[in-house]
């Protein structure tokens, strides 16, 4: 009888994680954003905030962690129990680039996380100033080779998506640029606009968009490996350097070892909210084209993203400021 009860409570015990998992989620989600109020991330994150609940059956959270480009929240999710409860909005930043150039960020981009799923992409646009004698990309090389290294290109700051993204662009053309850093994009592409630098390469903004129609800036291409209903009429840089492609991501990581029952009941959330038409619509506005994954998928990405910057960061020599 004895050992027929100990036979039991063994089986129970086992039992327990499988029923925690059956029951995910019963109480609310934290989903961090390693940024301050008000941003895209940030703006995406509360998009998604109250459909996600109703998918999840339980309140999701929205925490702003802001600091270090992003590596406070991250990190705090990076050593945050595995258990589903706990989530951060990543991109390309923290997630993959910030690591890289902070030595002491304290976590692993790709050891530490579960990837879960996409949530959007979004190309880089190159322009450049009206004066520059190109009107295609490979224009634009030419007379960056003739240029000698003279060609100045604005960025939203050292160590920045942008400024990384052009010197990749450099490194595949062959050719050599001056970077000219800014305090975030408005600045920089208005120092486009005014003549102050040659070219650009980031994101879509209401401002550049404007100045295009105008003529005061012209535009060459985008940085997603197919042309992107974000940026009507522009060719993918890959037309002329074949193999480039960046794109800005957005995407839901949880902890490591996070259950894999947990992350399949997240991604299927996540692909349902994503899929609505409103939320496609409300994400365009945002200029971002909303876009599901499975978390191998995402966790590919982020594996081919690390190394590939890494590369740029020591080539470029570009260090943190």
């Amino acid at each position: 009888m004895a050992r027929r009860w100990g036979l039991w409570l063994i089986g129970a015990v086992c039992m327990l994680p499988s029923l925690a998992l059956a029951q995910y989620p019963d109480r609310p989600i934290r989903l961090v954003v390693p940024y301050a109020p008000g941003g895209t991330t940030d703006i995406m994150a509360r998009t998604l905030q109250e459909p996600l609940s109703k998918a999840l059956g339980q309140p999701v959270i929205v925490d702003n962690k802001a600091g270090a480009a992003g590596a406070i929240g991250t990190g705090q999710v990076a050593h945050a129990a595995p258990d589903g409860y706990t989530l951060v909005f990543g991109n390309n930043g923290p997630s993959a680039i910030v690591p890289l150039l902070q030595t002491d960020v304290g976590y692993d981009p790709i050891k530490d996380f579960t990837p879960v799923s996409l949530v959007s992409l979004a190309p880089l646009v190159l322009v450049t100033h009206e004066s520059v004698p190109a009107t295609d990309v490979k224009g634009l090389i030419a007379f960056a080779q003739a240029q000698d290294g003279r060609v100045e290109y604005a960025t939203a700051g050292a160590g920045s998506l942008g400024h990384l993204a052009t010197e990749l662009f450099a490194h595949a053309a062959g050719v050599k640029l001056t970077h000219v850093p800014y305090k975030g994009q408005a600045p920089a592409t208005m120092a486009v606009v005014g003549g102050e630098v040659r070219m650009l390469l980031t994101t879509s903004s209401d401002t550049m968009a404007a100045n295009i129609k105008a003529g005061k800036l012209k535009l060459l291409g985008v940085s997603s490996a197919q042309p992107s209903p974000l940026v009507p009429g522009a060719t993918p840089i890959s037309a002329s350097l074949p193999g480039f492609q960046v794109d800005v991501w957005f995407g839901i990581l949880a902890p490591a070892g996070t259950p894999a029952a947990v992350v399949a009941r997240l991604n299927a959330a996540i692909r349902e909210v994503v899929a609505q038409a409103d939320i496609q619509q409300r994400f365009v506005s945002y200029g971002c084209v909303a876009t599901a994954s499975t978390p191998a998928e995402l966790a590919a990405l982020i594996a081919a993203e690390v190394p590939k910057w890494r590369t740029i960061v020591d080539v470029a020599r570009i260090r943190a400021q």
